[in-house]
């Protein structure tokens, strides 16, 4: 494949294009990127009960918007559709809901909202996504922006005692942003780089960054509870995402296969305090996690079989990380129990027995 080509297949979570410039993976980030915010200044004020939160169990930038939807208490003013694990090369799909159809926005495919937003929506039909109830047409995919969004301009609807995600300290806003940006770059993203490498070469450098960047991480984390130290931030959303998913889809799957999470002794501690803590391992469904990934990338699994391991039980186990001491809430509270209807189906999750 040259530099010049572009090739379009059903690609996790961003539903269609990405170019491979010498063989390599290159997410394409181009989002509609309107915001709602407290003014309004895009057109989309914050207003309880207008939008709904379109996001798939399966993807890990859409669990980002699930854990910090409810890490905040906004199931009240922002309703939430979820679409099956499987889509195609057109969209994600209701296929969950009964008659296939989301039951407030009415569609069978989150592409409808796409083109009510525009009828000629050229790029690829991604989740999370937030659609205007009153309309039925997408305000936003941006991911990141949705989720920092819901912190910093949804806070008059916050829960008593909800987190503070994003540090007021400006010093401390920087050092997170620094943070995330090697942690999407090299995790978040760097697993995909690995998974739809186009060559040998493209493979061994991404599988070099990416075990380059969790041995950072297992360093970091061997002084401090969280990555910013004694609180939860979305820094520790968007890596337990990518974390929650290694062993079992990437570290087989994708190739990266250096280590288990299991065998990462740090990361793997962190990870199940996050998994134990409300709000983090009460959104993960395993199932459709391992559903979405062999059956939909058939030029990696062509076969579709979907493993049946690994083992879960581990992510209960005690993690020791109390040792450090702080307060993931950073003086506030736990969200409550998951509402009816939202949470996951039962044997999904060690959380959820069957």
């Amino acid at each position: 494949m040259s530099e010049q080509q572009t090739t379009q297949r059903p690609e996790h979570a961003q539903g269609g294009t990405y170019t491979v410039p010498g063989q390599e993976y290159v997410r394409d980030q181009n989002y509609l990127s309107t915001r709602i915010t407290r003014d309004g200044a895009d057109g989309y004020p914050v207003e309880p009960g207008r939008y709904r939160l379109v996001a798939a169990r399966a993807c890990p930038w859409a669990n980002r918007s699930i854990i910090v939807r409810r890490l905040l208490g906004l199931e009240d003013v922002l309703s939430i559709g979820m679409p099956g694990p499987t889509h195609d090369e057109r969209s994600w799909t209701f296929d969950l809901d009964p008659g296939g159809r989301d039951p407030v926005l009415g569609i069978e495919r989150l592409q409808e909202a796409f083109f009510a937003r525009d009828p000629e929506y050229p790029r690829g039909i991604t989740v999370p996504a937030i659609v205007d109830t009153r309309d039925g047409a997408v305000v936003t995919n941006d991911f990141g922006q949705i989720t920092h969004d819901l912190s910093t301009e949804w806070t008059e609807h916050h829960r008593d005692g909800a987190p503070t995600l994003w540090p007021a300290d400006a010093d401390e806003r920087a050092e997170m942003e620094s943070v995330m940006r090697r942690v999407f770059t090299e995790v978040n993203n760097g697993v995909y780089r690995c998974g739809f490498a186009g060559s040998q070469e493209a493979y061994e450098s991404a599988y070099e960054r990416l075990f380059t960047a969790l041995d950072w991480l297992e360093d970091r984390l061997s002084t401090r509870r969280y990555l910013m130290g004694d609180a939860i931030t979305e820094a520790d959303v968007r890596l337990f995402t990518t974390l929650v998913r290694f062993d079992a889809v990437y570290h087989g799957h994708f190739k990266c296969n250096r280590s288990k999470l299991t065998e990462m002794p740090v990361l793997w501690a962190y990870a199940r305090d996050l998994f134990q803590l409300p709000g983090f391992g009460d959104t993960v469904d395993f199932e459709q996690i391992k559903q979405h990934y062999y059956v939909v990338h058939t030029d990696i699994n062509p076969t579709q079989i979907v493993p049946v391991g690994p083992d879960l039980s581990g992510w209960l186990t005690p993690h020791g990380r109390e040792s450090f001491g702080g307060d993931p809430w950073g003086g506030g509270t736990a969200p409550g129990p998951v509402r009816d209807g939202e949470q996951v189906t039962a044997g999904h999750n060690p959380l959820v027995p069957r």
